[in-house]
């Protein structure tokens, strides 16, 4: 173990103003050229503050992503308007609240929000008071406001006193910032690649100290805290640290079971920086070395990534890099006698038996959520293949995606089809009978994708010989 828990060694986190005023310059001409307003003003409201229930503290706070998109400001209880026509963008931030600031201490000035966020005018919600707002804003025009539907109390714009009666166009404005948010501006990559470069020193961090452990939530509390110590002070999601047959389950969210006993364990987790996301997953041995079956696994997943990511180029179809990874994963399965010898390729692709051993979608879009927008997925497609692939059609470059397949032996409810005799001539159930114990594998990296190609935004290695050697210390 290190020293000092951060590390210096580290790259220094990507300095400047977040774009936020190119952002809605882009999501304005986004709306005209889709047939709606070339004027008006888009307004948007933050989260606001919301209390823990039968207690005295503010819940935690996680600002609403379309909101920062367009203004980089991840201050609770704050509004957002821009005149597409004049090109001005306006803040509203909290007022100074003399109570609070023996609490919490002094908040964001004015003065101070105009330097940090790329916004126009800044002011304090106490001006949202004044009727003189709502003339100001829309000029006694019958302007449109453009608003997402249910994040808008709209009373301002209402008020018997106020002489501005807008348009209200409730179905344009998130659409337009959910496709706008599928490519990345230089700032967007660089936020993410650094999330990826404090989330990978958290994985080397955890197979570093797996001989130290003994329960799950250990090294589940090793990942959060170098996260953390290094800058990544939010989790991009849930970590899913599960060892195991526990590695079967897609989303396991318990984390506490015993390493005793246990052969591998997965680690799907990633680090959040200034609102954007890392979601990286490694899989290793709990003693330092894959067992026969483990290692058989572990390499075909890997191949599976190898192959689709030989294919991710600005405009491919997703959907062929996902059954590309399936085809892989059935010619494994094949091989290792799981799968008849005696089917064709296409034979068993036909069957749908890789969608029980692989049955999500080989990736997803990674921005600041980490199921990131604009992937259009279609979760009631009737084909079990694309059923639920969460990025369907074109992929642009400039967009992040993660590349993530995984072979998993989940006990339910394929041990209850082969009873049923659903598997009858695909499945050799006493070849399948040697792999239970593997639980799953998944390998995931987050991958920039461009003209030519792709850059992985992960660092953290994945080759068979380095997952192990970490594990081992060397």
């Amino acid at each position: 173990m290190p020293k000092t828990i951060a590390n210096p060694k580290l790259p220094l986190p990507p300095s400047g103003k977040y774009p936020a005023k190119s952002h809605v310059r882009r999501v304005a001409k986004y709306i005209a050229e889709n047939g709606g307003p070339t004027g008006g003003v888009i307004w948007l409201e933050g989260r606001v503050t919301a209390m823990v229930e039968d207690d005295d503290q503010a819940m935690h706070f996680r600002q609403r992503r379309h909101f920062f998109y367009l203004t980089g400001c991840d201050l609770p209880d704050c509004y957002f308007a821009y005149d597409i026509a004049a090109d001005t963008s306006t803040l509203w931030i909290p007022p100074v609240d003399p109570k609070s600031v023996m609490w919490a201490g002094m908040p964001l000035l004015p003065d101070q929000a105009l330097a940090k966020f790329d916004i126009d005018k800044v002011k304090t919600t106490d001006d949202l008071k004044s009727d003189n707002f709502a003339i100001g804003l829309l000029r006694k025009e019958n302007k449109a406001l453009l608003v997402i539907g249910d994040r808008a109390d709209l009373a301002i714009f209402s008020s018997p006193n106020t002489y501005a009666h807008p348009t209200i166009e409730t179905t344009l404005l998130q659409p337009a910032i959910e496709n706008c948010r599928v490519v990345k501006d230089e700032h967007e990559i660089a936020l993410i690649r650094h999330a990826n470069i404090v989330s990978s020193y958290a994985h080397e961090q955890v197979l570093a100290s797996v001989h130290a452990a003994s329960n799950e939530r250990e090294l589940n509390a090793v990942f959060v805290m170098h996260c953390h110590a290094n800058g990544c002070r939010e989790q991009a999601y849930g970590c899913i640290c599960a060892s195991g047959p526990h590695a079967s389950t897609l989303h396991y969210v318990h984390n506490d079971d015993s390493l005793n006993g246990k052969l591998n364990l997965l680690l799907d987790a990633g680090g959040e920086y200034s609102c954007y996301c890392a979601d990286i997953t490694r899989t290793f041995p709990l003693n330092g070395r894959f067992t026969k079956e483990s290692k058989e696994i572990y390499t075909l997943v890997l191949k599976m990534q190898s192959e689709a990511m030989g294919l991710i180029k600005a405009g491919v179809r997703w959907e062929d890099c996902h059954m590309l990874a399936h085809r892989v994963a059935a010619e494994g399965l094949q091989k290792l006698g799981i799968l008849n010898e005696d089917l064709s390729i296409d034979e068993i692709l036909k069957s749908h038996i890789t969608t029980r051993f692989f049955p999500h979608g080989l990736g997803h879009y990674l921005g600041m959520d980490t199921h990131d927008t604009g992937g259009n997925a279609n979760y009631s497609d009737p084909d079990p293949y694309l059923a639920y692939l969460r990025v369907r059609g074109t992929v642009p470059a400039g967009a992040v995606i993660t590349n993530e397949p995984g072979i998993y032996f989940r006990e339910f409810p394929l041990r209850q089809e082969l009873a049923d005799g659903k598997w009858k001539g695909v499945v050799d159930e006493s070849a399948l009978g040697r792999y239970w114990t593997v639980g799953g594998v998944r390998i995931e990296d987050d991958i920039l994708v461009t003209e030519s190609g792709y850059e992985n935004l992960t660092t953290v290695s994945s080759s068979l010989e380095d997952v192990e050697g970490m594990v081992n210390g060397v």
